[in-house]
């Protein structure tokens, strides 16, 4: 078993360290690499991951990372990996079009958190942006962050949802999904653009995610709801990875790939082991149901192979970092919310 990181800098080192296969992809490929909403929980480590790629075959092409940069400590940081930076507000055409060119583009810009409330903007995030950066970038190759929630609720039991599956979205977020993904799908059938929409379900580190979530209510003593009875997860590194890889991937009409762990984790079984982990008795509350959000990567797995760390391995460490007060983003995923309010 691969040991856990014991540090925030060896964890971000171990999320950004690219996989034979991200070195392979991107040595194969022309050109820069521009992700779009490197800002968010995922951007950061997946643009180092790109930059590292690159140091390690041998080659001096760029990874520029675009944001609106609120946090001036990531910018910082990604200047420290290598990664160039660009400020820019992806609402504002006019920006956006003075944005490089760049014949990589990875999309990761988006709205979910704080949805509720404020619908329009997150319509316009998630549907008006894609178009946005689709007329911009006709000619490169895209790679464009969507979600599982696009499919709604599954069976349990059922093995999860396939990317050729009929999407049946519950919430205005997960609606705008679907916006998001239909645009993509039009101008890379109307402009020939290469795509690939990577459909990610609960990537986890351990600093954030559906682990941490649950393992953080049990230290603390708080109640976990069993109505979302059911979840996936991925090592955050190995998501970033199989994204990375899509590049290759990408194709006109658009291609599709579900980003997630193999296994269908049952809340009740991961809260006990967690509470034998950290020697607490976890709470729970609720109903157990036999529906849940989940994902089959069969596709994904066939094509870029397994994920390198397991959620057996995932949890200890989750438990190890809550367990020795490490720090966390302090951002929980909601992931037990069912009717698609965030």
């Amino acid at each position: 078993m691969v040991n856990a990181p014991s540090t925030v800098s060896e964890l971000e080192s171990r999320l950004s360290e690219p996989p034979a296969g991200v070195v392979t992809t991107l040595a194969g490929l022309d050109g820069d690499v521009l992700v779009l909403g490197v800002g968010g929980k995922m951007g950061p480590s997946l643009a180092g991951m790109a930059k590292r790629a690159f140091e390690a075959a041998g080659l001096s092409r760029k990874v520029i990372g675009v944001s609106r940069f609120s946090s001036s400590n990531l910018r910082d940081s990604l200047e420290h990996q290598g990664v160039g930076t660009i400020e820019c507000d992806l609402l504002n055409e006019t920006a956006v079009a003075q944005l490089p060119d760049a014949p990589n583009v990875v999309f990761m810009a988006g709205m979910k958190f704080g949805s509720s409330g404020r619908e329009s903007l997150t319509w316009a995030m998630n549907a008006y942006v894609p178009a946005v950066v689709c007329r911009r970038y006709a000619k490169s190759r895209i790679v464009a962050f969507s979600t599982g929630n696009v499919y709604g609720l599954t069976a349990a039991s059922g093995g999860g949802s396939v990317e050729n599956d009929s999407l049946r979205p519950v919430g205005e977020y997960a609606m705008s999904c679907v916006g998001r993904e239909r645009m993509f799908e039009h101008f890379s059938q109307r402009e020939g653009t290469p795509v690939a929409i990577v459909r990610v379900n609960y990537a986890s580190e351990l600093r954030y995610g559906v682990l941490l979530d649950l393992a953080q209510k049990i230290w603390e003593g708080r109640a976990i709801d069993l109505a979302m009875g059911y979840f996936n997860t991925i090592w955050l590194a190995d998501a970033n990875a199989m994204a990375l890889q899509s590049l290759e991937h990408a194709a006109s009409p658009a291609a599709f790939f579900n980003i997630t762990g193999r296994e269908t984790l049952r809340v009740r079984e991961v809260c006990e082991r967690f509470g034998k982990l950290l020697g607490k008795t976890p709470v729970f509350a609720g109903t157990e149901t036999n529906t849940a959000l989940l994902s089959n990567p069969t596709r994904a797995y066939d094509t870029f192979g397994r994920p390198t760390i397991s959620p057996d391995q995932l949890i200890d460490w989750v438990a190890q970092w809550v367990r020795s007060g490490q720090p966390v983003l302090n951002k929980p995923t909601h992931f037990e919310s069912r009717d698609g309010r965030f």
